[in-house]
């Protein structure tokens, strides 16, 4: 389910130290887009953020919720997507270093991909 607008404000609002936020609706989810790549999704009113091999220490956290994933065939594809704690919420300045960590991730794996 695409996030509610209210949400999505929200977001924005606290994750203005990144720059601009660029929200778009896409197979049922919202992508967070910022400096021109995805390091971000919402679903059902939870925030995912990109983890690779680099950040993912940083994300230890994190690890105890579910990744986002999707149902292909019978199997569960979980993405490089790791839902944020709900705490962050309520600490703007560690949201917003867990969301600058994903979006150097999603830099990362958007350079590692042949054009």
């Amino acid at each position: 389910m695409a996030a509610p607008d209210s949400f999505v404000d929200f977001l924005r609002d606290q994750l203005a130290p990144l720059g601009p936020l660029s929200p778009r609706r896409m197979f049922g989810v919202t992508g967070l887009f910022c400096e021109g790549v995805m390091f971000g999704v919402i679903a059902e009113d939870a925030l995912y953020l990109r983890v690779d091999d680099h950040n993912r220490a940083a994300f230890q956290e994190a690890e105890a919720l579910p990744p986002l994933s999707y149902e292909k065939q019978g199997r569960v594809i979980d993405l490089s997507f790791w839902r944020v704690p709900d705490r962050l919420f309520d600490e703007p300045d560690e949201l917003a270093d867990w969301a600058r960590a994903g979006l150097a991730a999603a830099h990362r794996v958007a350079g590692s991909r042949p054009r």
